[in-house]
């Protein structure tokens, strides 16, 4: 007997192609929010529905629904706007919800606070400057991120491309998003948009896919369902090595939850083996995917109920060829590189650090005026930065000087730099604790610790989130920190630099106080005890956990 289907399944099945009723819910004046199975399926057009938790208590008090409010994340595979898409997004932000732009994890950049009625004109302007959110959240593939620096290879161009293609690729082919968002009328009959991919039933989870471009580890290949690794030899790139599995999200209480790094299958050395393989993979994880409980839906779980093996030969026999034996390949980064740097065509660019993602008024201002300049594109990096490129001698005479005006320059630390942190509280619904609001304060209490055993430009990594979900990919960190309740956090510890490890539990629900005795300690530790070039993540596994 087959397993009953989760509530998710059935609303997505019967929504008339993502349509469901999402009409009739942006037309009801009698609440901010949608009704609950549009809930589900706005997802897919790129929003969250999020209330302000921190009113809560105040407007149950006086009788009032939650403060709704929406979040909207774009799609941007490879994460490459133009400054007139930039110029774009920063009146939208204006115009609409808070007037933060936020900068994610995948390359993309999302805007809170939205308003239920602003809701189409904010689409209809990103439309307007060749942008949508399509498929930005939701059961199905996700922003297709990729290594973000031009410098790390003359072919980063070459590699960027797959970003776009299997963005394309793996594309809902349902109109729903235009007819919803855009101009209000149906386009075609539902039987007129054939999905082969999706059909009617999209993919048990969200499903996220990163391209990576050795030495650099930026994107956190592993920590994806699908990787892509590039090959890159005598300045040709050969092909990529192929990976599924990697994901973050845990269950606090439930050890049947686990993360796990992606799996490397093998080797494709062309462009239409390896689209094939991606879109296969695909197919796979809609197939065989987990449709009854959403906590084991994800590829890994999928993986490793058919064992690797099992799911290589289901993937060879959908592509109808035999993988080639994986190709060696080495990371020794995983940082974005800071200020400016210069590629192999002698185009300037000028990475500006954005704590936790979070573009601050300064910052934005500065950015709006490098954009007017119209020297510059605008590159999101996987680790919440953002990179000025393909910048030339006069143009970045331009920007120094507004790097100056805006006193932009700023003498952080190396462990701020390798901070990154999820959304968490006040919007987030399963946030238990603060991630993006509290890591920047926590960071400035560990620094002088740093001062004291001279690890000032130690490229600790250091990462936070309000929940053991790992939107922030803390699993693959030094130092993780893992919401469990307010104030209180899983310590872990144990992760490598490189993101080629995962890390462990070293502590559990410390406060503050707590967390700072510990990681003081921690570092004594490892000043006095490390081998020549140990890392603290290698230290800390060495120490803690080596042999479990």
């Amino acid at each position: 007997m087959s397993e009953k289907l989760s509530h998710v399944e059935d609303i997505k099945t019967k929504s008339d192609g993502l349509r469901g009723t999402l009409k009739e819910s942006l037309n009801d004046n009698h609440t901010g929010g949608l009704r609950p199975d549009d809930e589900v399926l706005v997802k897919f057009h790129g929003m969250y529905v999020q209330d302000d938790r921190d009113r809560r208590a105040e407007r149950l008090e006086k009788k009032l629904d939650k403060l709704y409010s929406f979040m909207l994340r774009l799609r941007i595979p490879g994460g490459i706007i133009t400054a007139d898409q930039w110029l774009a997004s920063h009146e939208i932000s204006e115009q609409y919800g808070t007037g933060t732009i936020k900068i994610t994890t995948r390359q993309t950049i999302q805007l809170h606070g939205l308003l239920k009625h602003q809701l189409r004109p904010t689409i209809q302007a990103f439309n307007l400057a060749k942008l949508d959110s399509i498929a930005a959240c939701g059961d199905v593939n996700r922003n297709v991120i990729t290594s973000a620096h031009p410098q790390v290879s003359p072919l980063h161009q070459e590699v960027y491309e797959y970003a776009d293609k299997i963005s394309d690729l793996l594309l809902p082919k349902t109109n729903a998003y235009y007819e919803v968002w855009i101009d209000g009328e149906k386009i075609y009959e539902r039987s007129q948009e054939a999905d082969p991919l999706y059909q009617d039933r999209y993919l048990p989870r969200k499903f996220k896919i990163a391209v990576a471009i050795p030495p650099t580890n930026d994107v956190d290949v592993f920590a994806n369902d699908l990787g892509l690794i590039a090959i890159i030899e005598n300045n040709e790139l050969k092909g990529f090595n192929i990976v599924v599995g990697g994901g973050m999200a845990t269950t606090h209480g439930n050890p049947d939850t686990y993360s796990r790094l992606g799996s490397v299958l093998g080797f494709t050395d062309t462009e239409e083996k390896t689209l094939k393989a991606v879109y296969e993979v695909a197919t796979i994880q809609r197939d065989f995917g987990n449709r009854s409980d959403r906590k084991f839906s994800r590829l890994r779980y999928t993986i490793d109920k058919m064992t690797v093996p099992g799911f290589k030969a289901e993937l060879e026999k959908r592509i109808g060829f035999e993988l080639l034996p994986e190709r060696p390949y080495e990371f020794t980064e995983r940082t974005d590189r800071y200020g400016w740097q210069q590629n192999f065509e002698n185009k300037w660019y000028y990475t500006l650090f954005v704590e936790n993602g979070v573009i601050k008024p300064d910052q934005k201002q500065f950015l709006y005026e490098v954009a007017q300049l119209k020297v510059s594109n605008f590159i999101f990096t996987g680790n919440q930065n953002l990179i000025l490129g393909e910048i030339d001698e006069a143009g970045k005479n331009a920007v120094e000087s507004l790097l100056i005006k805006y006193s932009i320059n700023k003498d952080d630390s190396a462990l701020r730099k390798n901070s990154m942190a999820c959304v968490a509280l006040p919007t987030c619904p399963l946030a238990l604790a603060e991630a993006q609001r509290y890591l920047p304060e926590l960071v400035t209490k560990i620094e002088p610790f740093l001062e004291k055993y001279k690890l000032q430009d130690e490229e600790i990594s250091i990462r936070m989130t309000g929940c053991p979900n790992g939107c922030g990919r803390p699993y693959v960190s030094e130092l993780g920190f893992i919401g469990t309740a307010p104030g209180q956090y899983n310590f872990m510890l144990g992760g490598d630099r490189f993101g080629e490890r995962l890390n462990k539990v070293y502590k559990e629900k410390l406060n503050e106080a707590e967390i700072l005795t510990e990681v003081d300690t921690l570092l004594g530790l490892y000043i006095n005890e490390r081998t020549e070039g140990e890392t603290l993540g290698d230290f800390g596994h060495r120490k803690f956990f080596a042999g479990n």
